[in-house]
Order: C-alpha cells, then structure tokens, then sequence
C-alpha cells in the first residue's frame, strides 16, 4: 500500500536509552496517533532497538521499521492491556497483540526492520499452566479493511505470530518469521474468517503449523468463512504442519489456492484437520507445484483430531458412523497435483474422511513420496487409536468420489495403498 503522500513521523527512543532500559511505548503510540490525526502517513522506526509495550496501529498508518530497527517488546504482561479478541477460534478477554488494531483500514507494517516478541518468558509460563490470560500474538489484526505487511521480519512471538482475524482484503509478501522449533503455539500466519488474503514469498520456520486457515469454532457463535485465500512462492520450516487448514472451520473455508511452495523438515505437509463439534465446510482447495522435504506425512486429512479439550470426548474419536448433524464438518473439492515429497518418514499419506460424512470428489495427481533411508517413527496425525509408523502406504478412509492418478510410491514396507470404507475409490498408484 502506498500513502500519498508519505509523511516520515520521527519515533523511538536512541539505542542508548534502550539500552538503559527506557520504554519507547509512549513516543510510538503519539507518532502514530498523531500520523491518523493528520489523516494518515508513515511512522519511520529508525535504527536502533525500541523496547515497548503493547502499540496500537490505526487507519491510513504505515508503520515502517528502516534497515536496522529493532522493535523489542518487553515480556511484562502489565504492558498488555486486556482487550476482547479472537483467540483459538473465540472470542474472549486476551492480553493484547504486541501491534493490534481492531476496526481500521488501509493499515501497513512495512520495512527492513525486526520486530521480536520477547517470547521466552511468555512461553516459560505456558509451559508451567498458563497465566490468567492467553498470551499476546505478535501481530493481530481484528475486523480490518486493506491490510498490508511486507518485508519485516517477525521473531520470538509470544504465541500466534500474524493473525487477521475477520479482515478484508489481507496482503503478506516477503516477510521473515522466525521461532524457535520447541516454542509452543507459535503458528506463522493464520487468516482466520478473513476474505481475500494474499501470501507471497515467505520464509517461516516456527513452533507450530506454518500457515494455518481458519474460521472459528462453534462456541463463537457466528458462522463466518475464510475465503479466497491465496499461498504462493513460499518457504516452510519445522513447523508441525506447512499449510493447514483448521482444526477451527466452523465457519467454512473456501476457495484456497497453494502453489509453487517448498516445505523442509515439517511434521506433515498439506493438512486438513477438524473434527465432529466443529461443523463447517471446506471445499474449493487446490494446491499445485509443492515440493516437501524431511516430512513425517507429505499429505493428510484428519476428522478425528484430538487436541484440545473437547478432543476427549467420545464422539470425536469414534470410528463408527453417527448421526449427521450441525456439528458434523464436511469436505469436498480438495484437489493436489504435482507434489514431490523426498525423505519422507512416517507415511506416503492419512486421508480419513467420516464415515457418516466422507471426503467428497477428491483427486491428488502426480505425487512422489520416497522414503527416507533411516526413517524415524511418527503418528501419521494427531487421532486417537493411531500408533507411531514408519514407511507406511498411502492410507484412505471414507472418501466418495476420490481418483488418485500417478502416484508413486517408493520405499514402503508391505501395500502402498491401503484403502477403507472407499467403495468407488479408482487408483493408480505404482511402486518404484
């Protein structure tokens, strides 16, 4: 987004009175609330570190970090006013994002500057319980018309990383997150119930799911999609899944296109993942040109998945049918092609559908798995009654209407097709 005409808003204190423990919350808020007054311009960051509290952006603001700032948000919760936003697919009383905004347009972080989170001791109390309320994200845009980030990068966050939740009109080009493997929850970017979103030329090497779609759960109580989202020309790292979709889909996701990505040393690769309580629609994905590396699963659909709470209940876990209703989520339109997945682990693949429900028109086109030669063993998805595995085929449960078409196995101990409940299944897949 360009602002016409840029206004360059001096902000921040002197690495000096950084270093000496001064706050720069204050002189930062003024400049960009000063910048919204006057309509609207550009806060220039300087070089040299920051430290600050919570800051929140406004409408027609470019927050931008020049080459060598560093905006260091201190890890003190009492520098994180409580404020009603969305967290795990509800919304309740959190500790406000370190940059939030709620209700603005035309709002931009920009620059060659780094914005880190201070993570360490937020995560610390995760570990321990928990504190009283959930933790900051780093960056969380709520109920947000024309969004832009572009070239920052983003370290540490103290939970969710980017999260526009209930935005228009998202963009995300060229950023840099980075969080360490073993920090809990901290997800790269995840657009939940938001519309039209753009992802493009990304790294993110975190502590959870990479980039994960989402919208919302039924105790929010509205029923509102994540459609028209676009995934292209990224790097995924480490994180437990590269693009997902879910575990939170009450509201239904739509029309998502991944292509041209490469993903290294995640958990699974393409992940879809809900459960039944969640209802909700997925349908209109298609991913393209994705090459995986080191993955445990290249590719899995999970309806039983357990974590959290309501994970425990019978229901979710049950493997029989039951009765179809609100809370009953339902896939279709999930189309993969041209996916390379080399040294892979635990399994060529999990697509388990419902029983009562089960995945419809389904295609993957063109994909090779090849084992790795020293496999470790892994659950090919977070579900009870699964058990670590390793080199096992491409396993399918409850799908009507599925064609798997050159797929190419190579490396699996006994069948590389293990087919369920999927009477009308045709499938091509080769051993080589």
């Amino acid at each position: 987004m360009t602002l016409s005409p840029p206004r360059d808003l001096p902000a921040g204190p002197d690495t000096a009175r950084a270093a000496a423990g001064e706050l720069a919350t204050a002189r930062l808020q003024s400049a960009i609330d000063d910048a919204a007054a006057r309509g609207g311009g550009r806060v220039a960051v300087p070089a040299g570190v920051h430290r600050t509290g919570a800051l929140r952006l406004r409408s027609r603001v470019e927050l931008h970090l020049e080459a060598g700032a560093l905006l260091q948000f201190v890890p003190d919760p009492a520098l994180y006013p409580v404020v009603e936003a969305r967290w795990e697919g509800a919304t309740r009383p959190v500790h406000s994002p370190c940059l939030y905004a709620q209700d603005e347009e035309d709002v931009a972080i920009t620059g060659l500057g780094t914005i880190d989170g201070g993570g360490g001791p937020w995560w610390d109390r995760q570990r321990e319980g928990g504190g009283e309320r959930p933790r900051p994200t780093l960056v969380g845009l709520h109920g947000c018309r024309r969004v832009t980030l572009r070239d920052v990068t983003l370290q540490n966050s103290p939970a969710w990383t980017v999260h526009p939740a209930l935005c228009e009109q998202v963009t995300i080009s060229g950023i840099r997150i980075s969080n360490p493997a073993d920090s809990p929850n901290t997800d790269g970017i995840d657009p939940e119930s938001c519309r039209d979103v753009l992802i493009s030329g990304c790294h993110i090497d975190v502590g959870d799911d990479c980039i994960a779609i989402k919208a919302g759960t039924q105790v929010e109580g509205r029923a509102v999609p994540c459609e028209n989202v676009v995934v292209t020309g990224c790097t995924m790292v480490h994180g437990h899944g590269g693009v997902v979709i879910g575990s939170e889909m009450s509201g239904g996701v739509r029309n998502v296109v991944v292509s041209s990505c490469v993903l290294q040393g995640t958990d699974r690769g393409i992940r879809l993942k809900t459960r039944r309580g969640r209802g909700g629609l997925v349908e209109g994905l298609r991913v393209t040109n994705v090459v995986m590396d080191d993955v445990l699963v290249p590719v899995t659909v999970n309806s039983f998945y357990f974590c959290g709470e309501e994970g425990k209940a019978e229901a979710v876990g049950d493997r029989g049918p039951r009765p179809v209703d609100a809370g009953t989520p339902r896939l279709r339109g999930i189309h993969l092609a041209h996916l390379t997945a080399t040294r892979v682990h635990a399994s060529a693949g999990h697509i388990a559908g419902l029983p009562e429900a089960p995945i419809e028109d389904l295609t993957i086109e063109d994909l090779s798995v090849t084992f790795a030669e020293r496999p470790r063993a892994g659950a090919p998805e977070m579900a009870s009654g699964l058990v670590p595995v390793t080199r096992e085929g491409l396993r399918v449960s409850a799908v009507a209407g599925g064609v798997l078409s050159g797929v190419r196995i190579r490396g699996a101990q006994g069948e590389p097709l293990l087919v369920d409940g999927s009477p009308d299944l045709r499938a091509e897949v080769t051993e080589r």
